[in-house]
């Protein structure tokens, strides 16, 4: 289901009631998942604020645009009366928060029913989704053999590809969005991080958060983005793939790709190639940089151990052992090595944005594998490598300050495969836009 075929049933009659109750049951029949994609369930406000819509609907009383339709919401974002665990239990004891963070706020004006907070990783610091407190939300493609779902925003998209939530709110460090979205076969949007209000979200990393929405399609995600920003919903033009230029790093990001991404991967660009888009393969060895450049953890570290110094003394027992050891390397970085961040990033910024520019948008695998089984991760380098594999593509986006996307690209029966491409500085519905254009090529050719 897509907010557009939402919006339809709304006017052929369906009640807010029902779109709710539908997701309700879907968590029903599947209490064991369902317990593991969701840290709170909202089953009865939900429902009772779709049957508050339902009477106002019958009275004539004009709706919100998208009043019933149910969202879920990570974890980590405020909700008045509710405590922000952000996927942990060291928060357990907080006072519940008094007020909604702004993009929940923004959500609930526009008429979105918030059914449930969606688990994470906790406190947001890994790409492979697990969570060892509330369980991790297995990836809905191979549950004969448990496999991760890509994280941070873990529950958030296992949410919408089981039917338990229509859309989800998740953000967006280092590809939290993104990833997940691509290893369970749904959209995932990291818009230009200064778009989006943060206020009420726990963060990260102040530098390189951004919150981003989960949809079934592009026009999900931009619906949803509209409302996030603050703006007024406006439909997306109409891109023409013929013409359009889009860059493909040769440096870093093809590196360790697997089988399976790389088929659907190479058969994406043959398509685009076929519809007339140019594509060129770029060297940009600036990327090449990174690693040399977060090697005593970046940003990441530095600004979490910021915030969680104090509680890590207090609790340190009670954090996630893969989460507390990255967050603790952040007590090696001094006020120097901060600063030569803060430059190094200004630097590759520029000299990346010189290079980018000359192309309407970069483009490549989301990540390089498809979803690793969960029993590996037992291992801890097997965790290591595979959580530095799913960041490294997509943290590159936040380390430019990028808006970027992540669109299913695989055939249907395939493995969940994502491609994922970069927009400038700002230019996020461009981006958008362009990524409208790719998505209705690739569903009229992989469907064919």
């Amino acid at each position: 289901m897509t907010l557009l075929t939402i919006r339809q049933a709304m006017t052929s009659g369906s009640t807010c009631e029902e779109r709710v109750q539908r997701c309700i049951d879907h968590m029903d029949r599947q209490p064991a998942l369902a317990a593991k994609v969701f840290t709170r369930r909202l089953d009865d406000q939900a429902l009772a604020q779709a049957r508050a819509y339902d009477r106002l609907r019958v009275q004539g009383v004009p709706l919100p645009p998208y009043a019933g339709v149910p969202i879920s919401i990570k974890d980590l974002f405020d909700m008045a009366g509710e405590v922000t665990t952000c996927g942990s239990r060291v928060l357990a004891d907080n006072p519940p928060a008094q007020v909604d963070a702004d993009v929940v706020r923004r959500l609930r004006n526009a008429g979105f029913i918030p059914v449930g907070r969606t688990n994470m990783t906790e406190f947001a610091y890994s790409g492979l989704g697990l969570n060892p407190h509330y369980g991790t939300p297995e990836n809905p493609w191979d549950r004969a053999n448990p496999r991760i779902p890509g994280g941070s925003s873990s529950g958030a998209a296992v949410a919408i590809t089981d039917q338990m939530a229509i859309a989800s709110l998740g953000t967006d460090t280092g590809g939290s969005c993104r990833i997940p979205a691509a290893l369970c076969g749904v959209v995932g949007f990291k818009p230009t991080a200064a778009n989006v209000s943060r206020r009420g979200v726990s963060p990260l990393s102040s530098s390189l958060d951004s919150v981003g929405p989960l949809g079934a399609s592009v026009e999900c995600v931009a619906i949803l983005n509209d409302i996030l920003c603050g703006d007024a919903c406006k439909p997306l033009f109409h891109t023409q793939l013929k013409g359009l230029r889009l860059a493909l790093p040769r440096t870093l990001v093809l590196e360790g790709i697997d089988s399976r991404v790389a088929a659907a991967f190479e058969r994406t660009l043959a398509c685009l190639s076929d519809a007339g888009v140019y594509i060129e393969r770029i060297a940009l060895p600036e990327l090449g940089e990174l690693a040399g450049i977060n090697a005593k953890g970046g940003f990441a570290a530095a600004e979490a151990w910021a915030w969680h110094r104090e509680l890590i003394a207090a609790k340190r027992d009670g954090y996630d052992p893969n989460v507390v050891v990255r967050i603790e390397k952040g007590r090696l970085q001094s006020a120097a090595d901060y600063i030569d961040l803060l430059q190094a990033r200004a630097d590759l910024q520029q000299r990346v944005a010189a290079v980018s520019g000359q192309f309407d948008a970069l483009i490549m695998p989301t990540v390089p594998t498809v979803a690793p089984r969960l029993e590996d991760m037992a291992d801890p380098e097997c965790f290591a490598q595979s959580n530095l594999l799913m960041l490294r593509n997509p943290s590159v986006a936040n380390f430019l300050d990028r808006c970027a996307i992540s669109l299913p690209c695989h055939a249907p029966g395939e493995a969940p495969v994502g491609v994922m491409l970069m927009g400038e500085h700002g230019h996020d519905r461009r981006l958008l836009s362009i990524a409208w254009a790719v998505e209705t090529l690739l569903a009229g050719t992989l469907r064919s």
